[in-house]
């Protein structure tokens, strides 16, 4: 039993060390890229690529498998100072235009992705099916997500933050 639970712990870990990785990367590239063009005068342009790449990548990945629901961006004047009924329907809406807005756009995005197939990036030679591929991964598990929070607000288990002191908390008390 505490096999499972800590098995979820580190595939959180390893899904949280993605973006991290992609930053290293693109760091790593950075400092290749000034050392060729300004020490060796030969400026390379597999770097940019690279960067371009992983940039698209940390910020889908980021949003979709990283972020926790407390990271997502609300209104919060208006969430915070309506009551805990309001605020619990306010998921369940929006959840729900999310989650078919999403699910509408799916067929159309893996057609895309699917036919990108046919190109190639410039220097690397990577396949545009494989650079947004990103974009599948970030709708389908935006969906699975907005699904959760639809159903943990239609119970009322969860109903976000309780007040505008707790929303604030987050950015200023740490």
């Amino acid at each position: 039993m505490t096999s499972a639970p800590r098995f979820i712990k580190l595939l959180r870990c390893l899904a949280d060390a993605v973006p991290a990785i992609l930053l290293v990367a693109m760091f790593l590239c950075f400092i290749i890229q000034v050392f060729m063009r300004y020490v060796m005068d030969n400026p390379v342009g597999w770097t940019v690529e690279v960067c371009v790449i992983a940039w698209l990548w940390i910020l889908l990945w980021g949003q979709s498998v990283s972020a926790e629901e407390i990271d997502e961006i609300r209104f919060d004047i208006v969430y915070g100072s309506v009551p805990d009924a309001v605020r619990r329907w306010f998921r369940v809406i929006f959840s729900i235009l999310l989650v078919g807005i999403y699910a509408w756009s799916l067929p159309a995005l893996w057609d895309f992705v699917t036919f990108m197939k046919i190109q190639e990036t410039s220097y690397l030679d990577i396949g545009f099916n494989w650079v947004y591929s990103i974009a599948l991964i970030f709708s389908f598990v935006t969906i699975l997500r907005y699904l959760w929070i639809f159903w943990t607000a239609a119970q009322g288990r969860h109903v976000g933050h309780s007040t505008a002191d707790d929303i604030g908390r987050k950015d200023f008390s740490e």
